[in-house]
């Protein structure tokens, strides 16, 4: 579908899901979702929009008695933790050719697809800090790299301090399939913010307002199947010094049952994309949380 131009904050996220409707049409349903919805609220009213999100509408619908089988639809915390996942194994790509100053157009699209996934998990609930950090740093080393490599000039690699602007859309308004044009606001390796490459959290769920539906889960797109992670290269798990073993004197409230099983929830996600360090890390929160009744 054409995107009309008053919508045009939602054509990268349009275009990723189009993307990914044979690689992962969970990441799919979830990008069309977004795009609804945040269609939904920047012009829900002139014909050509109306017709576009109506349109849009449909094919969620279609979406999900197509792929009402699949749990990452029909459970908001799974989808939640697939969405997350994938944008993480897609900065994880990037940053780890970043820091090994290997720069060429598919770590740019990745850091800039991580950033647009990070955006879609808002259909989840509010983003948590970390994810906003990381939406952040992806967007504006997309654009830094990119305008290096137009300009011949030699990117610095690894983690570079962030000019904060006031804005965290780094150059997506002129980002092509290949990156960001050179109309993005980066400004040059900046000295104000330094990025902390740390493991972010999984953030809460909430209501998403529209009934999500499954797809085959699997790895990152085929553009990324040379992809070759060490198990838990992105964060080490915060493990707990000593874990204390029940006590008997723990007393456990329906919540924190309930947290204990998105932990584990979120460490089987990651098993699916063999990413030993986030599962690991869930199991330790949930093993923590059961154990002393803290997390």
């Amino acid at each position: 579908m054409s995107v009309p131009a008053q919508l045009r904050a939602i054509h990268h996220h349009m275009r990723t899901a189009q993307e990914h409707e044979n690689r992962d049409p969970v990441v799919t349903y979830y990008c069309l979702l977004y795009s609804m919805q945040t269609g939904m609220k920047l012009d829900s009213k002139s014909p050509e929009c109306r017709k576009f999100l109506l349109k849009l509408m449909d094919q969620l619908e279609t979406m999900k008695k197509d792929l009402a089988d699949n749990e990452s639809i029909t459970q908001e915390v799974v989808g939640n933790a697939h969405i997350e996942n994938y944008a993480l194994k897609m900065f994880l790509y990037a940053d780890n050719e970043d820091r090994g100053g290997r720069f060429h157009k598919n770590m740019i699209k990745s850091f800039y697809t991580a950033s647009l996934l990070l955006d879609v998990l808002s259909v989840f609930g509010e983003l948590s800090e970390e994810n906003i950090q990381h939406r952040k740093y992806a967007r504006w080393k997309a654009t830094y790299i990119h305008n290096c490599l137009k300009n011949g000039e030699t990117p610095m690699a690894g983690p570079l301090a962030m000019e904060d602007d006031g804005s965290d859309e780094f150059g997506a308004e002129g980002f092509s399939a290949e990156g960001p044009s050179h109309g993005g606001s980066f400004r040059g390796p900046p000295s104000s913010q330094n990025f902390n490459h740390q493991d972010p959290g999984f953030g809460s769920s909430s209501g998403i307002g529209f009934t999500p539906a499954p797809g085959p889960s699997g790895p990152p797109p085929s553009n990324y199947n040379n992809i070759n992670i060490p198990p838990g290269a992105f964060a080490p798990a915060n493990t707990p010094a000593d874990v204390a073993p029940p006590s008997g004197g723990v007393q456990l409230s329906a919540e924190d049952f309930t947290k204990a099983q998105k932990y584990c929830k979120y460490a089987g996600s990651a098993l699916q994309y063999e990413d030993v360090g986030t599962a690991v890390q869930n199991l330790q929160k949930a093993l923590k949380l059961l154990t002393t009744g803290k997390e």
